[in-house]
Order: structure tokens, then C-alpha cells, then sequence
């Protein structure tokens, strides 16, 4: 059986910054380009799109900052960490 990744261990909502651009892709406004889903970085609240949009712009997020936890946004109750490579849910 797999380790629980210590990052996503016992995180609630509020342990999540406000979004730096609300229900925007922040690089996708830049580039004028489109997202189909989004992600938020629970280090600095970036908002980047997800890996099926063209941008990938979360993903870029990490590993530009090495920021581990994001969620999905709309804020759902699953968190990712691309360190650990590992989902879990909010508290």
C-alpha cells in the first residue's frame, strides 16, 4: 500500500489563498488563449488551466515554482500533489 503524501494530509478549504484571477487561466488571459478546466495553486492561489487544455499553464505553475498542492477549480474536494504524484480530498 502506497504512502499518504504528507502535503495533502489534513487540508481543508481555508487552507487555500484567494485565486489570483478568479475562474481564469492567469496565462490563458495573457495569450488570449482557451482553457477547458482549472486548477488552483494552494501556495500562492495561481490560477493555471489543467493538462487537457493546450497551455498546461498548471503544471508550468509547478514546475516553475515547485509549489507541490493544487485543486480543481470551481474549489471540489480533491487536491493533487505533482511531487508525490498522489490525489486526495479536503477535510
Amino acid at each position: 500500500m502506497a504512502k499518504p503524501c504528507e502535503d495533502l494530509s489534513g487540508l481543508t478549504p481555508g487552507d487555500f489563498p484567494p485565486q489570483r484571477t478568479p475562474d481564469a487561466c492567469e496565462e490563458c488571459l495573457k495569450e488570449g488563449t482557451f482553457w477547458v478546466a482549472l486548477r488552483e495553486c494552494r501556495s500562492c492561489g495561481h490560477v493555471g488551466c489543467c493538462d487537457s487544455s493546450t497551455g498546461k499553464h498548471a503544471t508550468k505553475h509547478f514546475h516553475d515554482t515547485q509549489h507541490p498542492v493544487m485543486r480543481a477549480v470551481p474549489p471540489a474536494n480533491w487536491v493533487w500533489c505533482y511531487v508525490h504524484e498522489a490525489q486526495g480530498v479536503l477535510e
